[in-house]
């Protein structure tokens, strides 16, 4: 028969089981939440790091869109000539600045003072901007700029909210507004604003279907650059659980082997 001390360690032990479950359930819980409402804006990228053609399109629009003030300074010419399926000479003629070489890594030539006088910030490298935020964000942030006369740029974005980047593709998918359903709130005087859906106010010269197959070859592109092994990572990986999944079955006929006289 336990005794009143022994009771009492089993009932704290079993107390403290109890509230560190409850504090992972109710930390899950939240956790869910805050991801389910930062979530609510984006949509699926949907990129494929396998598909060379569309990272050829990507490497070609983050250098004439984005390399203006954004670097990948982890990234070199060399490789993506590599990985990307391209001469040399391609490179030097379609990604590269005159003074770069082709082993030099992606920079820019604008001073970071210049930045913070233009922007307020020092635009950020986009080398593992995949990795930090994922494709679904940024290609949402890309898709989502909007007028907005408040703004110093004249725009502003549903996913990153007083963005200090300006619309740098608005000639390609046009100028779009941001249009809300009000509901009255009659006991607070207030009129509450959900976001509907997006307006294209002056027509881009690239169609929606072109322009999120743009947005899209630029997202897979930085979601490369984010991990150029990643496509290699995979297939070691699948060729390594191929080998312990043959190596598992010799393993287990060959103990049946050695214990099959042992009862």
């Amino acid at each position: 028969m336990p005794t009143k001390r022994q009771a009492m360690k089993k009932m704290n032990f079993r107390s403290l089981v109890l509230g560190l479950v409850g504090g992972l359930v109710a930390v899950s819980w939240s956790t869910a939440g805050m991801a389910a409402e930062h979530n609510s804006a984006l949509q699926l990228a949907r990129n494929d790091v396998g598909n060379t053609a569309s990272l050829q399109r990507g490497a070609r629009n983050f250098v004439n869109y984005c390399s203006g003030c954004h670097s990948a300074k982890y990234v070199r010419y060399s490789r993506l000539a590599k990985d990307l399926q391209l001469t040399e000479a391609q490179v030097t003629d379609n990604l590269m600045f005159p003074e770069a070489r082709i082993h030099d890594t992606i920079k820019i030539s604008m001073r970071p003072e210049d930045a913070n006088h233009w922007f307020g910030t020092t635009p950020p490298d986009l080398s593992l901007i995949a990795r930090s935020r994922g494709s679904d964000y940024i290609y949402s942030f890309l898709k989502s700029f909007y007028v907005d006369p408040s703004r110093p740029t004249g725009v502003n974005n549903r996913v990153m909210a007083q963005t200090a980047m300006p619309d740098v593709l608005w000639e390609l998918q046009g100028v779009q507004e941001a249009v809300y359903d009000g509901e009255s709130d009659a006991e607070h005087n207030a009129v509450h604003k959900r976001f509907k859906e997006f307006k294209i106010v002056r027509p881009g010269e690239q169609t929606p279907q072109e322009f999120d197959q743009f947005v899209r070859d630029t997202v897979n592109f930085l979601d490369y650059i984010g991990e150029p092994m990643q496509l290699e990572r995979r297939s070691i990986g699948f060729r390594v659980l191929i080998f312990l999944l043959v190596f598992f079955l010799f393993a287990y006929f060959l103990k049946k082997e050695y214990w099959k006289d042992v009862k």
